[in-house]
C-alpha cells in the first residue's frame, strides 16, 4: 500500500542548511532538480503499490 501525500518537494532555497548555508540557485544540479516531473514520477511509483490494504510504504 502507498499512502500519496499532498506534500511537494522542498525546494533547495527552502530547504534549512546547516551553518546557514544556501544553495546557489545557479548550480546545474539545482537546475537539474527543478526540471523533474516530480508529481509524474511518484504517480508512476504509487502505481506499483496497488493493494488498498496492509501498512502503508514510507
Amino acid at each position: 500500500m502507498y499512502k500519496f501525500k499532498k506534500e511537494k518537494q522542498i525546494s533547495f532555497t527552502d530547504f534549512n542548511q546547516p551553518l546557514g548555508l544556501q544553495m546557489n540557485p545557479d548550480n546545474r544540479w539545482v537546475k537539474k532538480a527543478e526540471m523533474i516531473p516530480w508529481e509524474t514520477i511518484e504517480a508512476e511509483y504509487a502505481r506499483l503499490f496497488p493493494s488498498h490494504t496492509g501498512m502503508p510504504a514510507k
